[in-house]
C-alpha cells in the first residue's frame, strides 16, 4: 500500500471513542477513499492501516469486511484487501440518479427559498470561489457538496433529501479528480442556480442544476477515459 499524503507515525490517525471502535475505523478508512488518500485499486495492508490509525489488526479487518459489503473494498482470495475500482457503467448510472434528484430539488427550492437560505447558497458559493483561488481540492470537494445539500434541504421535500444522502459519499468520490478540471465553470453554474433560486424561477433552476449535474458526469467519464489511456500498462496493479 503506498503511503498517503498525510501523517503515517503510529497513532497519528487516532481513533476517537467512545463510539465503537470498529465503526470509527471504518469510517476513517471510508474518508480516506472518498477524499481519494486511498487510491482506487490501492492494496489495502491491515498491518498498516493498524498502525496508521493507532489500533489492532482486528477492527481494522472488520471494517474492511464492512467495506467490501458496502461496495467500497474488493477481498481478493489469496491477495488481499483493494480499494473498489468504480466500472464507468456504476458511475454513470450513479450520476445519472443523482442528476435527476438534484434537479428536482432545485425545481422545488426555486419554489420555496427566502432570503436566509438564498444567502446561505452565495455564501458558500463566494467560498468555493476562494478555495478555487488558493487550489484548495478538498475544501472544494466538501464546498460543493455543501451547497447541494442545501439545495436539497431547501426543497422542502424530505424523501429527496434522504435518498440524495445515501448517494452523497460516492459522489463526492467520483467528484474529487475532476474538481479542478470543473474549477471556475462549476462555480459560475452555480452561481446562476443560485440566481434562479432567488427568483423563483422553478424551470430555469431545474434547467441550469441539470446542465450542471451533466457536466460533472461527463467530466468524470473523460477523466476516466483519460486515465485508461494513460496509464493501459498498470490496470489491474498495486498502486
Amino acid at each position: 500500500m503506498s503511503v498517503p499524503e498525510t501523517p503515517t507515525e503510529p497513532g497519528s490517525r487516532r481513533i476517537a471513542r467512545p463510539v465503537p471502535l470498529r465503526e470509527s475505523v471504518y469510517t476513517a478508512i471510508l474518508d480516506m477513499i472518498v477524499s481519494r488518500s486511498l487510491q482506487p485499486g490501492q492494496h489495502l495492508v491491515e498491518s498498516e492501516l493498524a498502525v496508521m490509525l493507532g489500533v489492532s489488526r482486528q477492527p481494522v479487518r472488520e471494517a474492511l469486511q464492512w467495506l467490501k459489503n458496502d461496495g467500497w473494498v474488493d477481498l481478493r482470495p489469496g491477495l488481499g484487501a483493494f480499494v473498489h475500482t468504480p466500472t464507468v457503467e456504476e458511475a454513470d448510472q450513479l450520476l445519472a440518479v443523482r442528476s435527476l434528484l438534484e434537479t428536482e430539488s432545485a425545481r422545488l427550492a426555486a419554489t420555496r427559498g427566502d432570503e436566509e437560505g438564498v444567502a446561505r447558497l452565495r455564501e458558500l458559493c463566494d467560498r468555493g470561489h476562494a478555495a478555487l483561488g488558493s487550489e484548495d481540492v478538498a475544501t472544494m470537494v466538501a464546498l460543493n457538496a455543501e451547497l447541494h445539500a442545501a439545495v436539497m434541504k431547501m426543497s422542502g421535500n424530505d424523501v429527496l433529501v434522504e435518498l440524495a444522502a445515501q448517494v452523497d459519499r460516492r459522489v463526492r468520490w467520483y467528484y474529487t479528480p475532476v474538481a479542478r478540471h470543473r474549477g471556475e465553470q462549476s462555480w459560475i453554474e452555480h452561481a446562476a442556480l443560485i440566481d434562479a433560486i432567488a427568483a423563483g424561477d422553478a424551470e430555469e433552476a431545474a434547467k441550469v442544476m441539470a446542465a450542471h449535474t451533466e457536466h460533472t458526469r461527463r467530466s468524470y467519464l473523460e477523466q476516466r477515459d483519460d486515465a485508461d489511456e494513460s496509464a493501459p500498462a498498470l490496470r489491474g496493479r498495486v498502486h
